[in-house]
């Protein structure tokens, strides 16, 4: 038996590498070419293995240490070659022509030789149902490689049990792993991982008579994208309300210019307007998430989409550029895409690459209500019916009737906090209520 060290061999033109994970522990047997440690840099991860055979004496280096080509790794107690040699030669000596046919028939005839941890065994299927934690409050044994590889598919390394050397998580461990629970009836799941419980299938018509309708095109899309975003997006709603008494009076002044051109100037036309203002003041209104969720894309452009209601179902037309539009143009471009969307002559471009959204219910009811996010933008102001109010005018000091509208502010709670939630809507109330900032 003899002692030598251990070092790190060649790993490049790399100077002070992390040391991510160390492998082996004092006292492990271990055999040439079994993985000792994982490096990484900043282009890649890497294990080093072991060049020889033999027993952990000691180890120098731990987790977050920073090595290099010939820093000592530890010290190894190995078998002298001309000792190993003698081993190894009666291995070779036993094998026998069974041996040889058991290669070329693939039928054994006797247990196979081969060391136990170079087969990789299947990994035992789980009771239907149940994902049992392996390594409980341990950290799982795997490359860094399997680890990256087990986050692109959102597994969890507890859960599994490994086939490699020492319960090595390999990936093949990974895929069977996933084909289990892909294999497992969704309702029987709950107990151990988010999935929604399947909607019953009930015959309504042991209760009376019923009537099926098949929903139409328009509903089937638009459902499955509300879905999408409901879930998708933690929604965090806004209340508030603005006075927009002066802006009702100044809208009907303008009534009689606006048909002069003939267009119908709606309240819709200065809420665009105002939403576009509280856009420029708080930008991150106006941007999306990056798919990956690590980048916040900032847009300079103000493209607002509208709920329109039509026979078939909603649609969200969408105006262009609506910054550099003043009311009337608004008004006028919204009174096209309204009609096109209820005579079903809208185009593709005409609903797409809005920026922020806004769903008027003001000339049906209700008071408030909580609209969905139009993802992939962050945030959509919901604005029911305006109604007479006594408010309290302090310089008076009398109860005076004012028009209050009802705001809704929907917002990604990931991308907008609960504070500028708040200063958005006090800017859209600042801006409605004085129809000269409106215009400015």
């Amino acid at each position: 038996m003899s002692t030598q060290e251990i070092v790190i061999p060649d790993i490049g033109a790399f100077d002070d590498v992390d040391v991510i994970e160390v492998l082996v522990n004092v006292g492990d047997t271990i055999k040439t070419d079994d993985p000792l440690l994982t490096l990484e840099t900043e282009k890649a991860s890497m294990d080093i293995p072991a060049t020889t055979s033999g027993v952990i004496k000691e180890l120098k280096i731990r987790v977050g240490d920073k090595v290099k080509e010939g820093s000592l790794i530890g010290l190894l107690e190995s078998k002298n070659p001309a000792e190993e040699k003698i081993q190894e030669k009666p291995e070779k000596t036993e094998k026998s022509k069974e041996d040889i046919t058991e290669k070329l028939i693939g039928e054994p005839s006797r247990p196979s030789q081969e060391p136990p941890e170079k087969i990789k065994p299947q990994q035992p299927p789980l009771p239907v149902g149940e994902s049992n934690l392996i390594n409980k409050g341990k950290s799982s044994h795997a490359s860094p490689s399997t680890r990256k590889f087990a986050r692109n598919l959102g597994v969890n390394l507890a859960f599994i049990q490994g086939s490699g050397p020492k319960n090595r998580i390999l990936v093949d461990d990974i895929q069977i792993y996933v084909k289990q629970e892909m294999a497992k009836p969704r309702a029987e799941n709950m107990g151990n991982q988010f999935a929604p419980i399947p909607m019953p299938n009930i015959d309504f018509s042991k209760f009376g008579d019923i009537e099926s309708k098949p929903l139409s095109k328009i509903k089937k899309i638009s459902g499955a994208n509300l879905h999408r975003n409901w879930v998708t997006a933690p929604h965090v709603t806004q209340f508030d309300n603005a006075d927009i008494t002066d802006l009702e009076v100044f809208r009907k002044n303008m009534q009689k210019e606006a048909d002069k051109k003939g267009v119908k100037l709606t309240l819709l036309a200065f809420l665009i307007k105002a939403c576009v203002n509280a856009l420029k003041a708080y930008p991150v209104f106006n941007s999306s998430l990056s798919p990956d969720g690590a980048e916040l894309i900032l847009k300079d452009y103000h493209n607002i989409g509208f709920a329109c209601d039509t026979p078939d179902g909603l649609v969200v037309p969408v105006v262009k550029d609506a910054l550099k539009k003043d009311v009337l143009e608004i008004a006028e471009e919204l009174g096209k895409l309204s009609s096109k969307a209820r005579e079903r002559k809208l185009k593709m471009d005409e609903m797409q690459g809005g920026t922020f959204s806004i769903s008027s219910l003001g000339g049906i009811g209700g008071t408030k209500f909580t609209p969905i996010i139009n993802c992939p933008e962050v945030a959509i102001l919901g604005v029911s019916r305006s109604a007479m109010q006594p408010i309290y005018n302090k310089e008076k000091k009398e109860f005076e009737p004012r028009l209050i509208l009802p705001l809704s502010l929907s917002y990604d709670h990931r991308v907008v906090d609960g504070a500028d939630g708040a200063r958005f809507t006090s800017h859209l109330e600042m801006m409605l209520s004085d129809v000269r900032r409106l215009l400015l």
